[in-house]
């Protein structure tokens, strides 16, 4: 059983900046595609942003160009640099770890961490 802690989640005001991070157990860190998904409340889950072992990465729409996905895999880190925050990108933070390179399901995921964005 994978277990993947998130933390760096707090409240900002609109413009600023977060950084959340996601250390996970496991020798096979490196195999996996990592990643974060969000959900606010009365919405539906929406991936963020994935990385995989070489450094490939993808963003959804609403993020692309403000945050930026990183991971250390002699860490088994994995890291969420946010800027440019709004107050859309209010809601919970859930860093994952997927064998599916499609992105169509996640493996195992953490129990999350609150993003707040307000002035």
């Amino acid at each position: 059983q994978a277990q993947l802690v998130e933390s760096g989640g707090g409240s900002a005001q609109p413009g600023g900046s977060l950084r959340l991070s996601c250390a996970t157990s496991g020798s096979d860190f490196s195999v996996y595609v990592m990643g974060w998904f969000r959900q606010a409340p009365g919405t539906q889950r929406e991936l963020v942003a994935a990385i995989t072992s070489s450094n490939s990465r993808n963003y959804g729409d609403s993020v692309r160009g403000r945050f930026t996905i990183s991971r250390d895999n002699a860490k088994n880190t994995v890291y969420l640099q946010m800027n440019n925050l709004k107050p859309e990108d209010t809601a919970v933070y859930y860093c994952f770890k997927t064998s599916d390179y499609d992105l169509t399901s996640y493996d195992y995921w953490g129990q999350g961490t609150q993003v707040f964005v307000s002035s």
